[in-house]
């Protein structure tokens, strides 16, 4: 699985912390900024990571900023992205089994690193259901073709 991955200021360790779990377990995740904790602004990784995802160069994205909530409303404006703002484990599992959400976004101040790495641990083994729910995502797909 290709990951791609992205923070701003507010996300920056977090962001550290899940790459460094990601790469114990085999999963390195391309790192698309930011490299520190100084101010920067969010749509511009939200933008680098969803771009990359949209064209198909990754297979998920994880985004991470204070809340989550700026990160995928900027990735959510590119073509193809369906990213979702996840704060608990239940949100990780139907984000991806009913929305096929192609990208996580979290945020630093509301979830601690525990809980965070096993939000993304579920995001990324989570497989979408289809069936049913196929029928909706192409019609969200429909949306953005209008």
């Amino acid at each position: 699985m290709r990951i791609a991955i992205g923070a701003d200021h507010a996300g920056f360790a977090l962001k550290e912390d899940i790459k460094k779990a990601l790469a114990e377990i085999g999963l390195p995740a391309e790192d698309f900024g930011t490299g520190s904790s100084d101010s920067v602004d969010y749509p511009d990784f939200a933008e680098r990571v969803a771009r990359g995802v949209a064209a198909g160069q990754f297979d998920r994205g994880i985004l991470i900023c204070g809340t989550g909530i700026g990160m995928a409303m900027a990735a959510n404006k590119i073509p193809g992205i369906r990213a979702a703002t996840v704060t608990d484990t239940d949100m990780a599992r139907l984000s991806r089994e009913h929305n096929d959400a192609n990208i996580l976004a979290i945020g630093a101040r509301i979830l601690d690193r525990k809980k965070a790495l096993e939000i993304v641990r579920i995001f990324l083994e989570t497989p979408f259901a289809g069936d049913r729910h196929q029928r909706r995502i192409d019609k969200i797909t429909n949306l953005e073709k209008r």
